[in-house]
């Protein structure tokens, strides 16, 4: 009686173990494949002198080479805005890259990031410059 009353226990807590372990294992892998799949969308503003310094294909050269969408686009006032999606991890590289490094002969006073959100599905495709 007493060696049944131990195995009862044995296949109780070997049952709670093995749903336990399921439990993370499907929680790993459903927040792992969430995190591969989200997109993020953020809108620039670049100041400084960044017209008429190849500044705007350097940013699609750059966007293209990290795998973003978007896109860039020289304003009346002399700055430079545009739009990045793709990956957060690659959106943030993009951002530093836009703040600190541009095309060789640009000049960035300051870079402006706004409208920052999650996406469910790239709004564009490729990275492209608007006229």
């Amino acid at each position: 009686m007493q060696l049944s009353a131990e195995l009862n226990l044995r296949w109780t807590d070997m049952f709670l173990f093995c749903f336990y372990f399921l439990s993370v294992l499907l929680f790993c892998v459903f927040n792992f494949g969430m995190s591969e799949n989200k997109l993020t969308s953020v809108d620039f503003e670049i100041f400084g002198n960044v017209q008429g310094v190849c500044f705007r294909m350097y940013t699609e050269d750059q966007g293209r080479s990290l795998g973003l969408s978007g896109w860039v686009k020289n304003t009346r006032s002399g700055t430079v805005i545009g739009q990045i999606q793709g990956p957060p991890d690659k959106v943030n590289d993009m951002k530093l890259w836009l703040k600190s490094v541009g095309s060789p002969s640009s000049r960035i006073d300051r870079a402006v990031f706004s409208n920052e959100r999650d996406i469910l599905k790239l709004e564009s495709h490729g990275f492209s410059t608007r006229y």
